[in-house]
């Protein structure tokens, strides 16, 4: 990504929100359907390979000018029509319809006993007023992407739309961060590539009670692929993807972000001088979490910088990564209209041996909530030429948290203020960061055990007064210091977390502040 940001998935589904709405019943409809060819994940591979062997040939759209005019209010009148709901085994499924965001179009197939047969696009899918501008595109338009609905017909739980970007609704039910299925040069200074799903596979999951095979074809100009997504909701829970990708490189690739994760960090209670607005916290997550191939825990709370910043963190087959929502308390968002402390966290879990290299975050500038700023991914060390092909396999998991951890207390909020001692003329270049942690590895220990604070400051600062100790009333701990800034410091990161008996208590708290955020 560049340094400029992108406009949200979370804002370009309020057009197709009408579409989440509609009353529905069971339906026996019949797509019209392409001739039968044989498919599976294999024949899959061999396309994107020989895809990957010509040169990319972006897709023409016709007529772009007249989808440019399906903008949101048109859009928004766009209805699916629920009796012409597909039926993928128990997984009812919808489309969507194009328009200015998402003028390209993908081909959507139905897979039954090794056969792919494409669903021939038609208007008739859609109700839309007579004076819609998606009239004037009926003989040249397709779909846009599609979403499964749960058996009640109410609400969707997954959906795909727009590059190669899907999410689920979480245990909440409530769409918040999304995932891709590829990042290319992410965070540099040239321009990002956005794969695209051109072709979508559906196919019954007979293993799952509300589940769907998702079967894709990716294509952009350095990169070709096939992936296979067996997704399976559980309500009250969440939902559980396992994902398999094979890759074939047109080009050589300066920065791979594979399971790259995509969220919005508007501000928190540790930046709450970043924004001006009545809401005490806006985000879709707040922080970074990750296991480290040594089972090191890391927290890592978001910023929203004065500029693009890109953080690596080097690991050897890491555990896990995740953007995380930990806070859930609506008190601490007071937004009853898109509910912030419902926001599904994503958690990655590599299958096999993914090797060396680094779990890279890149944070971007942002002045609104309609903005994703956050990106999070797997950046292997080993990168691809031209020519190359390589195999990733994980489980991404939409929950409420990340992987659970009954060792370790976990950072429960951040938060920065004015350094110095109240009563006392307070340092322009000093800052006060507490950290509270909760969790039984700290409930119940007082300050006669021997809890002890280890703080570690990167080049920039110096650490003053760091000191941990229990908040009065509740069973977790505060860890509280300063930092005074050299003069022209311009980053400063952080590691802290408290100890007993030379042994950890806590995850690893990792903070980083740019002193520009505080001038």
């Amino acid at each position: 990504m560049t340094t400029m940001r992108s406009v949200s998935p979370s804002l370009l589904s309020l057009f197709v929100v009408p579409l989440f709405l509609l009353p529905a019943t069971a339906s026996a409809f019949e797509p019209e359907l392409g001739p039968a060819k044989p498919f599976s994940f294999e024949t899959l591979s061999e396309d994107a390979k020989a895809l990957s062997e010509k040169p990319f040939e972006p897709y023409p759209v016709e007529t772009p000018e007249l989808f440019d005019k399906i903008d949101y209010d048109a859009h928004w009148k766009i209805r699916f029509r629920a009796d012409h709901t597909v039926e993928v085994g128990d997984a009812p499924v919808q489309f969507f319809h194009q328009g200015r965001y998402f003028k390209e179009p993908v081909t959507i197939n139905l897979v039954t006993d090794g056969e792919a047969r494409e669903v021939v696009y038609s208007a008739d899918y859609f109700d839309m007023p007579e004076d819609s501008p998606a009239k004037a595109v009926e003989d040249v338009a397709g779909w846009a992407g599609f979403r499964v609905m749960r058996p009640d017909m109410k609400t969707d739980w997954i959906s795909f739309l727009g590059a190669s970007y899907f999410r689920t609704d979480g245990p909440d039910k409530q769409y918040g961060l999304s995932a891709r299925a590829l990042a290319v040069d992410t965070g540099l200074s040239t321009a990002e590539e956005f794969p695209r799903f051109t072709a979508f596979y559906l196919e019954e999951d007979e293993d799952a009670d509300e589940g769907i095979v998702i079967y894709a074809l990716l294509d952009s100009k350095s990169v070709a692929g096939a992936y296979r997504i067996e997704a399976e909701n559980t309500d009250g829970e969440g939902q559980v993807l396992h994902i398999q990708s094979r890759l074939f490189f047109r080009d050589a690739v300066e920065r791979l972000g594979i399971a790259p994760l995509t969220s919005m960090y508007w501000y928190s209670e540790t930046h709450r001088n970043m924004a001006f607005d009545w809401r005490p916290e806006v985000h879709d997550s707040d922080g970074l979490e990750i296991v480290t191939g040594s089972g090191e825990q890391i927290w890592r709370p978001l910023n929203n910088p004065n500029r693009v910043v890109t953080s690596s963190f080097y690991d050897d087959n890491p555990q896990g990564f995740g953007l995380i929502q930990r806070d859930r308390d609506f008190d601490h968002y007071l937004d009853d209209g898109v509910f912030y402390n419902r926001r599904a966290s994503a958690w990655i879990t590599p299958e096999g041996d993914w090797g060396k290299g680094m779990v890279q975050l890149v944070e971007l500038p942002s002045d609104d909530e309609i903005y994703d700023n956050i990106v999070a991914y797997w950046l292997p060390e080993d990168l691809p030429e031209a020519g190359d092909e390589r195999d990733f396999a994980y489980t991404l998991t939409w929950a409420k948290r990340g992987p659970e951890n009954d060792a370790l207390a976990e950072t429960e909020a951040s938060r920065i203020g004015r350094g110095g001692v109240p009563g006392q003329p307070r340092p322009d270049d000093q800052i006060k960061v507490v950290v509270e942690f909760s969790g039984d590895a700290v409930s119940g220990l007082t300050m006669e055990d021997g809890v002890e604070p280890q703080v570690s400051v990167g080049a920039g600062a110096e650490l003053l007064d760091a000191f941990a100790m229990p908040i009065v009333g509740t069973d977790d701990w505060r860890l509280t210091y300063d930092l005074k800034f050299d003069e022209g410091a311009d980053t400063v990161d952080v590691r802290a977390y408290l100890s007993k008996d030379g042994a950890p208590l806590t995850e690893t708290w990792l903070g980083q502040f740019h002193t520009g955020q505080f001038e």
